[in-house]
């Protein structure tokens, strides 16, 4: 790829972001697709927010993508957020327009994606949800959207599980919402056969931990499935545990690449090459 004078601006913008995976993904289809484009990623600091996007409107910057910790507090500097963004309480994908800087939410279509392939009934399906922080919202939605009608959810901060509740069901989600203390995932894990963590354990640098101790898992039902919402390391212990078990596995990576096409397409209006940004991941 070649940037010249010409070049458009994509990038991401995080805080640390040297781990993103996302230049990698988005450079490849952009040049597979000969697009005069150029993904980058900016650091910026929370302090920094609110002059980064003034910069990116200074710039020319066509979109981005957000992660940790920007989230929620970038909210409130977009000139316009979708319904699901609103749902989720959370950007990860901003599109300069005409009218100015649109958010939305594309970490939803992400999740969901390697799901809908399976061809599975989940109406019939109550997964069980590990965490309760910004990730879980996401899930939940998309859990609502695949038409889950029930789904338990299991943390270790009561109020954090109480708000999580409350506010998705202001958000008029169909789906029922079920809290749980940490210590009760035990149980729960040998009735669900959606299995989903969305907290950080077992991320690097620390991919020595678990959201599930070994034992646990000598009681998992035969048809169980095990999400892992992280991509580094790839596969994290839960999910080596899980296939130890004879779970079969879904890993945080195909998340990152669906959300980052659904991305690719509100930025471009055209269709991402999503088995070159595969191949760009895994390769």
């Amino acid at each position: 790829m070649i940037v010249t004078g010409k070049s458009k601006l994509l990038g991401v913008i995080g805080y640390p972001i040297e781990h993103s995976l996302s230049p990698k993904m988005h450079n490849a289809a952009l040049e597979y697709l000969a697009l005069n484009y150029v993904y980058l990623p900016f650091l910026v600091s929370p302090e920094n927010l609110k002059r980064a996007i003034e910069g990116f409107e200074a710039i020319s910057l066509v979109g981005f993508s957000v992660t940790i910790p920007h989230k929620q507090t970038i909210i409130p500097l977009l000139n316009h957020v979708s319904p699901i963004a609103k749902a989720v309480r959370a950007v990860n994908t901003v599109a300069w327009s005409s009218q100015g800087w649109q958010g939305t939410n594309t970490d939803v279509a992400g999740f969901i994606s390697p799901l809908l392939s399976l061809s599975k009934n989940w109406t019939d399906i109550k997964p069980l949800v590990l965490g309760s922080g910004g990730a879980a919202r996401a899930v939940i939605v998309g859990l609502a959207e695949i038409g889950c009608r029930s789904v338990d959810v299991v943390g270790r901060q009561l109020e954090k599980l109480k708000f999580l509740q409350t506010s998705l069901n202001e958000a008029a989600l169909d789906i029922e919402i079920h809290i749980h203390n940490w210590n009760q995932r035990e149980h729960l894990i040998t009735k669900t056969t959606l299995l989903i963590n969305t907290t950080p354990l077992g991320m690097e640098p620390h991919t020595e931990l678990s959201p599930i101790e070994e034992k646990f898992w000598n009681n998992i039902p035969p048809d169980l499935i095990a999400y892992d919402l992280i991509y580094t390391p790839s596969p994290t212990l839960f999910l080596q545990q899980a296939a130890d078990h004879g779970a079969k596995t879904i890993d945080g990576k195909d998340m990152l690449i669906e959300q980052g096409a659904a991305a690719f397409n509100i930025w471009l209006g055209q269709d991402a090459p999503v088995e070159v940004m595969r191949k760009a991941m895994y390769g």
